[in-house]
């Protein structure tokens, strides 16, 4: 299973929107010298939206490469077509990931069952083990826990990553799936109080600029010391109010910047942060030391 501060990583780019390789290896080894337990490659902060599929499998592979089984890569892998879904999880366990996470199918506005299928189809025709994502505000779709305790007998599900911001969403799902099935937040903000109640770990935002201070908040709560996992967790708190000021990953995107990790690089119809919001962000890389 895994545990721990996953981050959900920033696909770094250049000013013209194009993959920008050095920073994409500058990246993968600053979440490895900080102790990032686990990194998501084309998750959707990594911008999968707007990559094609060869783009999109390329980056999974060059983060398999550079990682070089130091740590976890889990592959983005979901999509709104169930076929397409099918593929980038094959292309993303051909180029050698541990694992894969899909989000739920956006726009469409699936049933519960059509979720229940989506995702026990894509499990049946990859062999690899895979974590659901449940993120209502950006797909227009909520999967309930009914749901993903159905979906969580299926052998390859191993996980979720449970994005609607409720502790009490998180507590249903693990009391309803059995211990060896991995949850997730999937929201910074609330991220210590799901490991607190039994969750395993976060996919995390904040993770991008502050991977040190998540791993030891993650590593904290999950040894249930909620004294010390405050006490690192009070630090963060600025940075997950900062990072969602605009649309998730501008604000993360516009930090890595300011610290000299990656270009100024964005594809559209995302923007670059808005220069209102530059001395809030900024502060709060301060509060948390990493600025």
């Amino acid at each position: 299973m895994f545990k721990g501060s996953m981050v959900a990583m920033a696909t770094p780019m250049h000013a013209d929107g194009s993959l920008d390789e050095d920073s994409l290896a500058r990246l993968v080894e600053f979440h490895i010298e900080n102790d990032t337990d686990a990194i998501i490659a084309v998750g959707t902060t990594g911008e999968s939206a707007t990559l094609d599929i060869p783009e999109h499998s390329y980056v999974i592979k060059r983060v398999v490469d550079l990682v070089a089984r130091r740590i976890p890569v889990i592959g983005g892998t979901g999509a709104n077509s169930t076929s397409e879904a099918i593929e980038l999880t094959q292309n993303a366990k051909n180029a050698g990931v541990d694992a894969c996470l899909l989000v739920t199918p956006y726009y469409n506005k699936p049933t519960q069952e059509g979720l229940y299928l989506h995702f026990k189809a894509v499990a049946e025709a990859v062999s690899i083990d895979q974590i659901l994502y449940n993120v209502p505000g950006r797909t227009a779709v909520d999967m309930l826990p009914d749901t993903v305790a159905r979906l969580s007998v299926v052998d390859n599900i191993i996980g979720v990553k449970e994005a609607t911001g409720s502790v009490e969403r998180a507590s249903e799902i693990i009391a309803s799936c059995d211990d060896n099935f991995g949850v997730y937040s999937g929201e910074d903000h609330n991220a210590m109080e799901v490991i607190l109640a039994g969750g395993h770990g976060v996919i995390s935002v904040t993770a991008n600029v502050a991977p040190r201070l998540m791993h030891d908040m993650c590593d904290a709560a999950l040894a249930a010391d909620r004294a010390a996992a405050t006490k690192i967790n009070d630090k963060l708190i600025p940075l997950h109010r900062e990072l969602f000021c605009e649309s998730n990953p501008i604000p993360a995107k516009w930090a890595l910047q300011q610290m000299g990790l990656i270009e100024k690089g964005i594809r559209l119809p995302l923007t670059w942060l808005s220069e209102a919001r530059h001395q809030n962000v900024r502060a709060a890389l301060e509060t948390a030391g990493v600025l």
